[in-house]
């Protein structure tokens, strides 16, 4: 199994912090950096287009970090498709993937944040129209030197070539999903690898759209070795359990009760908080031993996983905090998933 972090290169903007946008692209570089020095699998860059992050371009992001890393995965966690042109969410991978030296991945979803379809011009009514439509052009791209493609939501392309092709004979684009069922099946039915974003509740509740999943992709005639299943969550590791929960509760809570009002969901309390972090709670949170235990537990309730990546910085972390988090899955919580 691949283990890895996800981040939406959080500003760290607040009343109680005085963090530059500078300083904080210069941390997030270094965790990056400190991610491939201790062993970690893969490092993901978000995409949000608001105040309190700095991944609106992800590529550009994950290219420096690329300059000062050599061997972990670089990828989009998630680049929104239905808002961008295929083509050039290509060409920025496939020019990282030189950069990098056949090290990019793309992510794609449709987005659970939703302020790039205003701000590039698009309908919301067209959520999953869009998402279908360019993800179709995106995979034509990635397959084919020339394109020829035609739609509804750009111009069609006509015997066209797109460059710079990807070093990778095959870049890997996974499918970013939430809880839509038809998405589980898209994935499967196109045979592309599927990352799993569960944010709330218990991660074995999941298992059910999982299966959708392989059965689709079985269905199409893909073997199950090529349906990899990725599974996102949040999640930070300390010394102790105990510590663990009392450096990430109190900016846990705060963040995601702010979250709750513009989505509505109800505040975070300490006794739902206890739910998050039980054994099947989605919260893979605690010391090194129990967080290994936490995502073995997971992948056998999900039927085998691929790839983990922990969501670490929301919640007030600090950088030393996330660094320290960070050395201890790379020494400590990797080879105990890999012991089994």
């Amino acid at each position: 199994m691949e283990i890895g972090i996800d981040s939406f290169a959080s500003a760290m903007y607040g009343d109680n912090n005085s963090l530059s946008s500078v300083d904080a692209m210069e941390q997030l570089l270094q965790r990056i950096e400190l991610a491939d020095q201790v062993g970690l699998h893969v490092f993901g860059i978000g995409e949000h287009h608001k105040k309190e992050f700095l991944d609106s371009a992800t590529a550009v992001i994950l290219s420096a970090a690329a300059s000062r890393t050599k061997n972990i995965r670089l990828a989009s966690a998630v680049s929104v498709l239905s808002a961008a042109d295929p083509v050039r969410v290509y060409q920025e991978f496939a020019t990282l993937d030189l950069v990098s030296k056949g090290r990019a991945e793309i992510v794609v979803g449709r987005g659970s944040s939703i302020e790039a379809y205003p701000l590039f011009g698009f309908n919301l009514n067209d959520y999953d129209a869009l998402f279908k439509e360019k993800l179709d052009l995106l995979l034509q791209i990635r397959d084919n030197e020339f394109v020829n493609w035609s739609g509804k939501f750009r111009p069609a392309i006509n015997n066209l070539p797109v460059y710079p092709r990807a070093l990778q004979e095959k870049l890997p684009i996974w499918l970013g999903v939430g809880g839509t069922p038809e998405s589980f099946v898209r994935a499967g039915s196109l045979g592309l690898p599927l990352m799993v974003a569960v944010i709330g509740g218990q991660t074995h509740r999941f298992r059910p759209l999982i299966d959708l999943y392989r059965e689709a992709g079985q269905a199409a005639g893909y073997q199950p070795n090529e349906l990899k299943v990725g599974l996102h969550s949040p999640g930070y590791v300390s010394g102790t359990n105990e510590k663990a929960i009392e450096e990430y509760y109190p900016g846990y809570a705060e963040l995601w009760t702010k979250l709750g009002l513009e989505r509505g969901w109800p505040p975070v309390t300490r006794e739902k908080f206890k739910g998050l972090i039980d054994k099947q709670g989605v919260l893979v949170l605690g010391g090194p031993e129990q967080v290994a235990e936490k995502i073995l537990r997971h992948s056998e309730a999900l039927g085998g996983i691929s790839r983990f990546t922990f969501q670490m910085d929301n919640a007030g972390l600090t950088h030393t905090q996330l660094m320290s988090s960070i050395e201890f899955i790379g020494t400590k919580v990797i080879p105990l998933v890999h012991k089994g």
